[in-house]
């Protein structure tokens, strides 16, 4: 009976849940617990489950270039980073208030970190975000250009609550090259 349904709860989707009945009724004093905490204890597996599949999926997606946490940030370092400043960002609440975040300073200090830090905090508290250096979002910007699908392209890139744009300024473009040609020819399109 019990292999019946931990196969239902599979089908179901209830693969947090079957994992825990699995590991109950693999203990010999699980009856001892009073049948509503083991309830209670499926279910709270059940979630746990689903929040780390959402978070593993925002974070695939985000495509985050360093594996770095507001948890982690170092304080020591002579980088003029203020912790009471940098709390309050962790909080993304300028994210909520549709605010930008712009992150300056000399090669070598961190920014792309901090950038992916903060873009695992808002993966973590369920905001979908998107990490592209900008010299590959000007590819991609010319190649949906090139290939009519501009619009479609910001459309998907609209759809993040947080975009990290990094290495903005790093490279420099032509006014002949490619992007000149792209910003004459993306006008009104």
């Amino acid at each position: 009976m019990n292999h019946h349904t931990i196969e239902v709860m599979r089908k179901l989707g209830l693969n947090g849940m079957a994992d825990e009945f699995e590991r109950q009724i693999s203990n010999p004093t699980i009856d001892e617990l009073p049948f509503e905490h083991r309830i209670r204890v499926l279910i709270d597996q059940e979630m746990t489950y689903r929040d780390n599949k959402r978070l593993h999926g925002l974070l695939k997606k985000a495509k985050l270039q360093i594996s770095a946490s507001v948890e982690d940030i170092d304080y020591k370092a002579a980088r003029g980073l203020s912790k009471p400043t940098m709390l309050q960002l962790s909080t993304l609440e300028w994210v909520r208030q549709s605010a930008n975040l712009v992150i300056t300073g000399p090669t070598g200090t961190g920014k792309t970190w901090l950038s992916c830090a903060l873009g695992n905090q808002a993966c973590r508290q369920g905001l979908s975000t998107y990490f592209i250096r900008v010299p590959l979002l000007i590819q991609d910007f010319i190649g949906a250009h090139a290939a009519g699908k501009f619009k479609t392209y910001l459309a998907h890139l609209v759809k993040y609550d947080v975009l990290i744009l990094d290495d903005w300024g790093f490279e420099n473009f032509s006014a002949e090259g490619p992007v000149r040609n792209f910003v004459c020819r993306g006008r009104g399109s």
